[in-house]
């Protein structure tokens, strides 16, 4: 079955996170991406965390779908060969320091005179231009200017991480939004463009009312735990067992529903209760109430009252979890697989799905250099010039 960016070409330039992020989800809706790595080294990704055989098992979800290509960037011969292949490709994706890529002759100016249908999605940590653009920038910076450090944790306490590389992810996502519409206006004007994603601007760009409610009320919005300040009742709630539950009573027939289920039609019929506004200002007294009622059940004992109660309600789950419940099986989201060496794994399912064209994994995650002569082969580079960029560590 064709998938829907069957005959999209990929050049992906870049390591660690966010651009092979972008440059996978492509990969795994049917674009042909080569990666680029260098030399003896390779994406610093395939040293990152768990390692088996030397491999992180986070490259086999990282780069699959893709081509490894080993090329030396920083010597002008690789650099012109990298213009040749850019000129045979429809899309680059690259997350290095902006101006890297213009010292070794292959930035926006230099590729769009090779290709002018080129798209270029250019991920960095403030974006090409502006007062900062020379500044490194890694996720973690990105999610704190971007405003989502100072919300994470509990109010008077440390502001927390997010247990993972969310700036990145966001920025990644973002690139591929931008990608598609790029390749939508060249389909209908026959030209490419840059796309500019800055890892602190994709942050922010989920901030949701922080901005606007600073500028009317002066607001700065605070940290607040496991609650959703505003919104009434959304929080956590302990159990009997230790555990806790997740409840959102916000919607006002929702919240009527909840109440009932605990034992409270006093406050399900309250009218200082009926809206969001009501609630907020009660909100002390609901999450008491509630919080009583789950302390004397065990988490699933209240999952089902509310479940059964149509009431959005749900466990935290860590990867255990995950990988045991059977919903995830069911959508397609933990897909069995196996390591070079026949280990078994899983890994993560494709998302979004798609009824009709859907995406799909068709390589495993690429050995170093795996396809260097397969892809210089066809850009007409003999077997004899290869063998000299060998011995020569270009390649």
């Amino acid at each position: 079955m064709s998938k829907p960016l069957s005959g999209i070409r990929v050049l992906e330039m870049g390591q660690l996170i966010a651009g092979p992020f972008a440059a996978k989800m492509l990969g795994d809706f049917g674009a042909e991406v080569i990666k680029i790595e260098p030399p003896g080294r390779g994406d610093p990704l395939r040293g990152w965390r768990l390692l088996h055989e030397g491999t992180s098992v986070w490259w086999q979800v990282q780069s699959r779908n893709k081509q490894s290509v080993t090329l030396d960037l920083r010597d002008p011969e690789i650099q012109a060969l990298v213009r040749r292949l850019a000129a045979e490709v429809d899309v680059i994706v690259e997350n290095f320091k902006p101006g890297t890529l213009e010292g070794w002759g292959l930035g926006w100016e230099d590729l769009r005179q090779v290709n002018p249908r080129l798209v270029m999605l250019r991920v960095s940590g403030y974006g090409q231009t502006g007062p900062y653009c020379d500044r490194p920038g890694f996720g973690v910076v990105a999610e704190a200017m971007g405003g989502l450090r100072h919300l994470s944790g509990e109010p008077g306490r440390t502001p927390v991480r997010v247990g993972i590389s969310i700036g990145d992810s966001l920025a990644a996502l973002h690139g591929v939004i931008g990608v598609l519409m790029a390749l939508r206006a060249r389909d209908r004007d026959g030209v490419g463009q840059v796309v500019d994603v800055a890892l602190y601007e994709s942050v922010f760009n989920m901030m949701e009312s922080l901005l606007p409610e600073y500028a009317v009320f002066g607001e700065v919005r605070q940290a607040a735990g496991s609650s959703l300040p505003g919104i009434a009742p959304s929080n956590a709630y302990p159990c009997r067992d230790g555990k806790y539950v997740l409840v959102a009573g916000n919607g006002d027939s929702i919240f009527k529903r909840l109440m009932r289920v605990i034992g409270r039609p006093d406050m399900a019929d309250d009218p200082a209760l009926g809206n969001n506004a009501g609630r907020v200002a009660q909100v002390a007294r609901i999450d008491e109430a509630i919080g009583r009622w789950t302390a004397t059940r065990d988490l699933e004992d209240v999952l089902e009252a509310l479940n059964a109660g149509e009431v959005p309600v749900g466990r935290i789950y860590d990867i255990a979890d995950i990988a045991a419940d059977p919903h995830y099986r069911a959508r397609g989201m933990i897909l069995d697989d196996v390591l070079p060496d026949g280990t078994p794994c899983q890994v993560p399912g494709i998302v979004p799905k798609l009824s009709a064209t859907p995406g799909g994994i068709d390589s495993r995650a690429p050995a170093l250099g795996q396809h260097t002569d397969e892809v210089l082969e066809g850009l007409g580079v003999d077997a004899r010039t290869r063998s000299a960029w060998r011995a020569r560590g270009l390649i």
